[in-house]
């Protein structure tokens, strides 16, 4: 009872300090601590008898092996926004999806530029920062509520493009070393559910902006709005949309021989490949390498913190109830492994936090239950982008409130709305599908 008491006090604490604005590298140890201090668990190796569990052995592991598994692709994904930021590749196939569909589509082509960048591999904070100034420059001009922003840079980035198949962001990549799947794992269903959660939440975006228009909302300019450098020389658009359907194809090319390396090369493929198309239109190729690499430093230490937690907190006694209570979850297994992931990655605050602390534990469980490798790759995925956006997630919390200098209060409603609510629609569509057999 205490073990599990620490358990879920230890969980409740990290969301609580995180979303007081504490720094996760030292959120996740303190939280830890709790969680060791509360089921016994000795705190160092001197202390634990030969093979038993302690705090520090336990947390670093996690750290590390979650460094040491994912450090690579992390850095050359975030070196890989970061060019195409600094270079201007990233700004030109944005503008130009906005400039083709008009302001009459301000919103869709708001979400349209964010999704073409996630899905060809752009990080998703870089997306946010790239495409922000255009969204405030059409909601200016269309006089939308400014608040409604960081709903649709976030829906066309953490929804329908994130977790889908073919996606070379890490969600779609992390239960391939678990399941020996492919990153197409489960396209059929990844498709239809993708198509529903794009239609369905662009619906609900623009029937909640017409609605707060109606009630007499407008936008509101403020002193520290971007300005877009109109003067600046872009590259051509299809220079830019070049890097990322490398990044694509490397990926697909390769991924029968390297397994989860192969992003390694696509995203290594997409960073020359963007150099050598638009080498002269960077501002600082060797600057932007070096802001990719703190960046990706952060990035990996931040969702790192959150697995050594998860170390740790699988090695008490009330996490082995708590995970066999979801295993034993009467009906598909797919809805155990859905809910468990849901959990884990909304009480982390990470996706891929989430996925790296479940899979080990469920996938093997799953798979000798002969549930379809598959299937699960996809509803894992699909599942982890859900309820990781809850209010203290950290690209909500940059989003929001750095980026678009909003507050909670004023946009997350819509951004759960689109962020969690329909990526959980999603989740019950895929498992429905993939029940009655289709893509199996």
């Amino acid at each position: 009872m205490l073990s599990m008491i620490g358990l879920i006090g230890g969980l409740i604490l990290l969301i609580f300090l995180t979303m007081r604005g504490m720094n996760i590298l030292i959120v996740g140890p303190i939280s830890a601590l709790f969680v060791a201090l509360l089921s016994g668990m000795p705190l160092f190796p001197q202390l634990a008898g030969e093979g038993e569990a302690n705090l520090v052995t336990n947390y670093m592991s996690g750290f590390t092996s979650f460094v040491a598994a994912w450090y690579l692709m992390f850095l050359l994904g975030a070196v890989f926004g970061k060019v195409m930021e600094d270079s201007g590749a990233a700004d030109s196939v944005s503008r130009f999806v906005v400039e083709k569909l008009g302001m009459k589509y301000a919103v869709f082509a708001i979400v349209l530029a964010c999704a073409v960048l996630t899905y060809g591999g752009v990080s998703l904070f870089v997306v946010a920062f790239s495409v922000y100034p255009m969204a405030v420059s059409l909601f200016k001009q269309a006089d939308l509520p400014r608040r409604f922003i960081p709903a649709a840079l976030a829906f066309g980035s953490v929804t329908f493009t994130m977790t889908s198949a073919g996606s070379p962001e890490i969600q779609n990549w992390i239960p391939i070393e678990y399941l020996g799947t492919t990153p197409y794992a489960g396209w059929e269903v990844s498709l239809i559910v993708a198509v529903f959660m794009a239609v369905f939440g662009y619906w609900w975006l623009k029937r909640m902006i017409t609605k707060a228009v109606k009630k007499g909302e407008k936008f509101h300019s403020r002193e520290e709005d971007p300005v877009i450098d109109e003067g600046r020389p872009l590259p051509n658009p299809f220079m830019g949309l070049i890097p990322l359907l490398v990044v694509l194809i490397l990926a697909f090319s390769f991924h029968d021989s390297l397994k989860q390396s192969a992003l390694i090369i696509a995203l290594l493929g997409g960073v020359i490949s963007a150099y050598v198309l638009n080498r002269k239109y960077f501002k600082g190729f060797w600057g932007a390498v070096s802001e990719g690499t703190v960046g990706a430093l952060i990035a990996i230490g931040n969702t790192a913190a959150v697995v050594g937690f998860g170390g740790v907190a699988k090695a008490v006694p009330a996490f082995s109830t708590a995970v066999d209570v979801m295993t034993n979850i009467p009906g598909s297994p797919l809805i155990g492994g859905a809910i468990a992931v849901s959990v884990i990655a909304g009480m982390t605050g990470s996706a891929s936090g989430g996925q790296a602390i479940a899979l080990p534990i469920l996938a093997p469980h799953y798979v000798d239950m002969g549930v379809n490798p598959e299937a699960l790759h996809r509803v894992v995925a699909i599942s982890s982008g859900a309820l990781d956006s809850l209010p203290h997630n950290g690209y909500v919390v940059t989003t929001i409130r750095s980026i678009c200098n909003e507050t909670h209060g004023e946009a997350y409603g819509a951004v759960g709305a689109l962020t969690v609510i329909v990526p959980l629609l999603g989740l019950a569509l895929a498992i429905l599908l993939f029940t009655l057999g289709v893509g199996i």
